[in-house]
């Protein structure tokens, strides 16, 4: 079994403040016997005005977080993913970045957010991802010690294709860190968690903001462990803290001898629309 850690939080204004929380759960994870923690999307700020948070975030070399991230990782040995970070871009918009940081502290991998989340829901709550951030380009599979790891970050979920890549390209383990809101959590969060799960016959981890936010924003939280059957290892509800979940690494190999789903992939031939 490989035990992995997962800081379910309740991201606020201050990068400083939330640098502090970081490295405490980091410290925490490796205490609890850890390899590796995930933490949630924007774990360096949640502040819906986009004005203010400008003054606050900043380029890789000064971001606090990542700074904190880095720091505590190579202090306790210990892997981490940053599930992202705010960051300042090159075209003058900001960036969505998840990081994978070693136990010495290097970067290993950086994956930027490819789906922005532009909604109007049904509750009034209107957000438009693409006018504050530039989309990604590339889809990132990284060797942990947990195995080959698929990138994503929140909206990405939504997107099956996104992991059918990832996997087919050998992810063994796929990442979902995510704000997610309310009313999208309550009726999909955790049927599109399983479901990438299954078809991907990985295992999914989903560390997840939570509560309410010094912005006024409320996150829906449920940070998730699942196994490549599906099954729920763990579900952290809407409480912030550290949550742990020991996994079998060899479930994946188990799981797909069953139901070999990635073997039979086929390319989609042409799709024929009949009036």
């Amino acid at each position: 079994m490989t035990r992995i850690a997962l800081y379910q939080m309740t991201s606020g204004i201050d990068p400083a403040a939330n640098a502090q929380d970081i490295a405490a759960a980091i410290a925490a994870a490796a205490a609890g016997g850890a390899e590796m923690l995930f933490t949630p999307e924007m774990s360096n700020l949640v502040d819906r005005d986009r004005g203010r948070a400008a003054a606050s975030v900043h380029d890789e070399e000064h971001d606090p977080v990542l700074a904190a991230a880095r720091a505590g990782a190579a202090a306790y040995g210990i892997w981490v993913h940053l599930g992202s970070i705010a960051l300042r871009g090159a075209d003058g918009k900001f960036a969505n970045r998840a990081f994978v940081i070693d136990s010495s502290g290097d970067i290993r991998a950086r994956y930027d957010k490819l789906h922005l989340f532009d909604v109007d829901l049904p509750t009034g709550e209107s957000w438009r991802e693409s006018s504050a951030y530039t989309a990604g380009e590339a889809a990132v599979v990284v060797s942990t010690p947990i195995g080959a790891m698929g990138l994503s970050i929140c909206y990405d979920l939504r997107f099956a294709d996104l992991y059918r890549a990832l996997s087919t390209a050998g992810a063994t383990v796929l990442t979902v860190p995510a704000a997610f809101t309310r009313p999208t959590g309550e009726a999909h969060w955790h049927i599109l968690l399983r479901a990438r799960a299954i078809e991907a016959g990985a295992f999914l981890i989903a560390a997840a903001q939570t509560g309410e936010h010094a912005d006024g924003r409320a996150t829906y939280g449920h940070s998730l462990v699942i196994d490549p059957w599906g099954d729920v290892l763990l579900d952290m509800g809407d409480a912030a803290g550290i949550g742990f979940a020991d996994i079998d690494l060899n479930r994946v190999a188990d799981v797909r001898s069953r139901v070999p789903v990635i073997a039979h992939r086929r390319a989609i031939p042409a799709v024929q629309v009949i009036a």
